[in-house]
C-alpha cells in the first residue's frame, strides 16, 4: 500500500494525525502449509491487535483491511468485536457468488483439494499468473507498448517498475488457508450467508456493530463491487458508510485519486469517531 512516497497510504494517514500500525504477515514456508483462517485471525491478527492495545494504551483499535485482508478483518471483527472501535473494509471479498471477476470464476471451478495436495502453499508465481490473466491483453501486451512509448520518461519508467515490483512481490499463501478461502468464500459462499466457522466458532456478520466504512472501486477487476458491497447491508452497525470510487483495485490505494479523494475521506471519517 506504499508504492511511492507521494502515493503512500500510510504517510497520508500519518500526515492527517492518525497513528498507523501495519501487519507484516511474513513469508510462509512449507512448514506453514497447515496454517488456516484460525491461525491468521485468532492467532496472528489477534496478537497484533493486543500488541497495539498495549503499545498505544487503548482498549480498542480502528481496524482496516484491504482485499483479502478485508475479509480477514471482517472475520476478526465478527469474532472479536470488543477489540474493534471502527472497521474499514477496502475492497473486501464478501459475497463470492456475486463476484464476476476472472479470479472468482476460476476459484469456483478448481479442485482446490487436489491443487493443495500437489502444490502445498500457493506460490507467488501462481498468484502473479492469476493477476495477469484478469486483463490478458492489457497485462501481456498493452502495458509494454506504453512502456516502450514512454521509455525516455524517467518518471513513467520508475512508476512502471514500482507497480511491477509490487505485483510480483506476493508472498506464498499457506495451503490450508488457501483451501478454506476458496471453498468457504467462493465455492460455498458461507461468509455472507452467516454459515462460516473459523476455529470452531460461528462467524455472523450481525456481530459487527461498530462503525463501518466500506470502500469499493467501480472498475475493480480483482474484487467486483457487487462482491464487496453486501457487507454494508449485512452488518448490524447503525453507523455505516459506503463509498464507491471511479477507479480500480490498485487505483483505490495508490493513485492521485487515492491521495486526493479516498484517503482524505477516510481520515475525516476516522477522526470523527476516534
Amino acid at each position: 500500500m506504499d508504492i511511492h512516497p507521494k502515493k503512500s497510504w500510510v504517510r497520508n494517514l500519518l500526515d492527517q494525525g492518525l497513528d498507523v500500525y501495519m501487519v507484516d504477515w511474513g513469508t510462509p514456508t512449507n512448514m506453514d502449509k497447515y496454517l488456516d483462517f484460525d491461525d491468521y485471525v485468532n492467532g496472528y491478527l489477534d496478537n497484533c491487535v493486543e500488541f497495539i492495545k498495549d503499545e498505544a494504551n487503548v482498549d480498542q483499535v480502528s481496524l482496516q483491511g484491504y482485499c483479502t485482508g478485508g475479509t480477514l478483518a471482517t472475520v476478526y471483527s465478527s469474532l472479536h468485536p470488543e477489540n474493534v472501535k471502527n472497521f474499514v473494509a477496502t475492497a473486501p471479498v464478501i459475497d463470492g457468488w456475486r463476484d464476476t471477476t476472472v479470479i472468482s470464476n476460476l476459484a469456483k471451478h478448481i479442485d482446490v483439494d487436489q491443487m493443495v495436495d500437489n502444490i502445498g502453499n500457493m506460490p507467488p508465481e501462481f498468484m502473479y499468473y492469476c493477476f495477469s490473466i484478469l486483463k490478458p491483453f492489457e497485462q501481456g501486451v498493452e502495458k509494454y507498448v506504453k512502456l516502450f512509448k514512454n521509455i525516455e520518461d524517467k518518471n513513467f519508467v520508475d512508476n512502471f517498475m514500482r507497480i511491477e515490483k509490487w505485483l510480483s512481490d506476493t508472498p506464498p499463501i499457506p495451503g490450508e488457508l488457501f483451501k478454506q478461502w476458496i471453498k468457504d468464500i467462493y465455492q460455498k459462499n458461507l461468509l455472507i450467508q452467516d454459515k462460516m466457522y473459523v476455529g470452531g466458532k460461528h462467524i455472523s456478520l450481525k456481530n459487527i456493530k461498530m462503525p463501518l466504512f466500506t470502500q469499493v472501486a467501480v472498475g475493480d477487476h480483482l474484487v467486483s463491487p457487487e462482491c464487496s458491497m453486501p457487507l454494508h447491508y449485512a452488518v448490524a452497525s447503525e453507523d455505516k458508510t459506503l463509498r464507491v470510487y471511479p477507479t480500480g483495485h490498485v487505483g483505490m490505494i495508490a493513485s492521485s485519486l487515492s491521495q486526493r479523494k479516498v484517503l482524505p475521506e477516510l481520515g475525516k471519517w476516522l477522526k470523527e469517531r476516534s
